[in-house]
């Protein structure tokens, strides 16, 4: 493991972050980083998701981990397999094993800092830990951003790839401007997951964050995942942001949201 540290913008300590390498219990190492509070020890942990087809170093997802951090939260965030730093091919991986990576990492960081307790997810990656928090049972709380209801919504994004897909077994599509090769097993098993199914087991406390006008995932879908959740549930509207919180300032204010709400199911600071 290797230490990083780094001076913030604004003048404040950057939090202390570290490379780690994680077994994905398949063969492959995954990459993550662990950002610690820049002053005294973690209140509590957070395992941070991507979006589908991003990494663990999207600005967004960096700003979130760093207001986590301010707020006392030690946070993992992981490269899914074949995506970023870590091994393996992106076209062998599905919503499942995603959520298995998740697992993986939860593992991992608990060998560093108790927990997690707090799980994370940006878009598929939302829908990824509200699968993983149900399988972990020190999760007290998640939260998502973005989320989609049917991690088969995502098949959308494919570019006009989906047809060539369902045809062939695979094919490669655009997505974000970027090529990736897209198997039939990926697209079957999105289509397999049910979160409203899951959300009625999940029974604990969750944060929706989504913009209105996302034009990627639409409003609709944080609908269906309100009304099929348990109490205590809450949303809040990202108002004017987009579904990758290009903005830096929407990516803080999301982070930020998230530590206030999660502070009232995990342990106080240490003294």
């Amino acid at each position: 493991m290797t230490t990083n540290r780094n001076s913030q913008a604004d003048g404040a300590p950057a939090p202390k972050s570290r490379t780690i390498t994680i077994d994905n219990g398949r063969g492959e190492s995954l990459a993550a980083r662990l950002d610690l509070p820049a002053v005294g020890e973690p209140r509590a942990s957070a395992l941070l998701a991507h979006c589908f087809t991003c990494s663990k170093d999207l600005r967004a997802l960096r700003r979130v981990a760093v207001a986590l951090t301010e707020a006392g939260f030690a946070v993992l965030r992981l490269d899914f397999t074949g995506l970023g730093a870590s091994e393996g091919a992106f076209e062998e991986t599905t919503f499942s094993t995603n959520v298995a990576d998740l697992l993986a990492g939860a593992r991992c960081l608990g060998d560093e800092v108790p927990g997690p307790q707090l799980f994370v997810g940006h878009s598929l990656g939302g829908a990824a830990v509200l699968a993983a928090a149900l399988r972990w049972p020190e999760a007290v709380a998640v939260a998502t951003i973005g989320a989609p209801a049917a991690p088969g919504h995502v098949a959308h994004l494919l570019e006009g790839g989906l047809e060539a897909v369902e045809r062939d077994g695979s094919a490669v599509v655009d997505i974000g401007g970027r090529p990736f090769t897209i198997r039939g097993e990926l697209i079957d098993d999105l289509r397999a997951s049910r979160l409203p199914g899951t959300l009625a087991e999940l029974r604990r406390p969750l944060l929706l964050l989504h913009a209105p006008s996302d034009r990627t995932v639409g409003i609709d879908q944080a609908r269906e995942l309100f009304e099929a959740a348990r109490h205590p549930k809450s949303f809040i509207a990202l108002d004017d942001a987009d579904h990758l919180l290009s903005d830096p300032h929407d990516a803080a204010y999301a982070g930020r949201l998230i530590a206030a709400w999660a502070s009232r199911y995990v342990p106080a600071a240490p003294d």
